[in-house]
């Protein structure tokens, strides 16, 4: 693998990439380049695709808002082919299949690029199998109109309409990443959740009954009506209930840490702590998990759309039998509340979806959490380098790489575990009750959590335009 790294180094070197700020930015400048980028973002989710017919399926229907794209749009794959690159290359990474050391410059740059190349491949494999399977139809009427009844010139078009509005994601996340504040896949899965939640508040649309489909919209109009809150409103209740502690839960956790001691090594009385918060991997590798589930059930809506139901057959986007349905994550008191609501599974099929679902959140939310500290440069070996180049030190150590990375081993590795299991846990009870608006719980914490850090981080960029020095901490500049 090394040997075939260093032959592709020229072309690993070559691929094309955001050109990073050559000085400080300022952070006016970043709060401007991100919301460049968030309204850009907004302008494309409303550019429907070209030829494409009103009666298409959505591939990624179930996973929409946690993919941050818009069905039907230019940004139809949204972030599913960046996080799946990363999913790659950390299962490479953590196997010690893949030899590249982050920490110096030539190794960072082999791993950007090899990277990009990952992500153009999973943009054209997502891509793909919309227009294969038969989901993403082409309109006949335009077809006809333009290109003389030629479905499969209109096909290639959608497919390369597909593919520009992927390469569009990745170069915005980069933008945001390097001009920016935080991530651009954490921006986007804030702004199509956050748009969702708003609409499953404030909605007056009336869908499924006689009231509007919002919560407060429906709250009052059931109470104008003199109507039956327990009949019209239960599970709204629930929902609003799962919310509204999911925030809680979530803005408390992230304030649970360990903080562990420092002190300068020159500068007598200067003093700070490094916080090892209980999600000290953030919710990330949460995305990780979902996105990888998201394409194992991709990939058997497209087996069974085109006659292979070996591994279940599908109603649309929902595996009804066969090893999908167990594979299938439960969204909603309505998919696991047997006797509730008539599901057509025996209550021992339900149960066991319920044991596979918490099992791949508990254990993949570990793993993963455990390959992103160790990509991310988050782990104790980069840490107590960090610690080293700052000029700080643990009060009662040696001021050596080693020992600092002894002494860290004590706490990351372990809360990295738990808090991957514990987002893991909590997300699937999130799915288990539902919250407010179309999307998961798993969605609803992940948003929670990168906004509350997205805060975070405004309140540390802010601080170092006060105190210009404390850019230099921990490589911030």
């Amino acid at each position: 693998m090394g040997n075939l790294l260093d032959r592709m180094e020229p072309l690993l070197a070559a691929m094309p990439a955001v050109k990073s700020p050559e000085g400080h930015v300022h952070f006016k400048n970043k709060l401007l380049w991100t919301l460049a980028i968030l309204i850009l973002y907004f302008a494309l989710s409303n550019v429907p695709l070209f030829g494409l017919a009103p009666a298409s399926q959505d591939l990624f229907a179930a996973w929409r808002a946690l993919l941050a794209g818009a069905s039907g749009s230019i940004i139809q794959l949204g972030i599913g082919p960046i996080v799946t690159a990363s999913i790659v290359l950390q299962l490479l990474k953590g196997a010690d299949i893949l030899h590249i050391d982050t920490s110096e410059t030539r190794g960072q740059v082999m791993y950007m690029g090899l990277q990009k190349i990952l992500i153009l491949v999973m943009i054209i494999v997502e891509a793909a199998p919309n227009l294969v399977g038969g989901f993403m139809t082409p309109d006949p009427v335009i077809a006809q109109q333009f290109f003389g009844g030629n479905l499969l010139t209109v096909s290639f078009i959608i497919f390369l309409q597909i593919c520009i509005g992927g390469v569009l994601i990745f170069f915005m996340d980069e933008v945001v990443t390097k001009w920016g504040i935080g991530s651009g896949v954490g921006l986007f899965i804030i702004a199509g959740i956050s748009q969702a939640l708003v609409s499953g508040f404030i909605n007056w649309a009336k869908i499924t009954d006689q009231y509007p489909v919002g919560f407060f919209p429906r709250l009052v109009a059931i109470g104008l009506d003199g109507g039956n809150y327990l009949t019209y409103f239960g599970k709204d209740i629930l929902a609003f209930v799962t919310t509204i502690a999911i925030f809680l839960i979530i803005v408390y956790v992230e304030s649970t840490r360990i903080e562990i001691p420092l002190a300068h090594a020159q500068v007598r009385g200067a003093r700070a702590r490094f916080p090892v918060k209980l999600i000290y991997a953030s919710v990330l590798p949460m995305i990780l998990v979902r996105v990888l589930q998201a394409n194992i059930q991709m990939l058997g809506m497209f087996l069974s759309n085109i006659g292979i139901t070996i591994f279940g057959k599908f109603d649309g986007s929902t595996p009804q039998d066969g090893i999908m349905y167990f594979l299938n994550p439960i969204n909603g008191p309505t998919q696991w509340m047997w006797w509730m609501n008539d599901l057509g599974h025996a209550p021992w099929e339900v149960l066991l979806r319920l044991g596979i679902d918490i099992t791949f959140m508990v254990v993949g939310g570990a793993i993963f959490a455990l390959f992103w500290i160790k990509t991310a440069g988050l782990d104790s070996k980069d840490v107590a380098r960090q610690i080293q180049l700052s000029g700080m030190s643990i009060p009662g150590y040696r001021r050596n790489p080693q020992v600092l990375e002894k002494y860290l081993d004590r706490y990351i590795p372990r809360v990295t575990v738990i808090g991957g299991v514990f987002i893991g846990i909590l997300s699937v009870i999130a799915n288990l009750f539902g919250v407010i608006g179309s999307v998961s719980g798993t969605g609803l914490l992940l948003t929670v959590s990168i906004t509350y850090r997205l805060y975070e981080e405004i309140a540390s960029q802010q601080i170092m335009e006060m105190y210009p020095f404390m850019r230099t901490f921990f490589g911030k500049e």
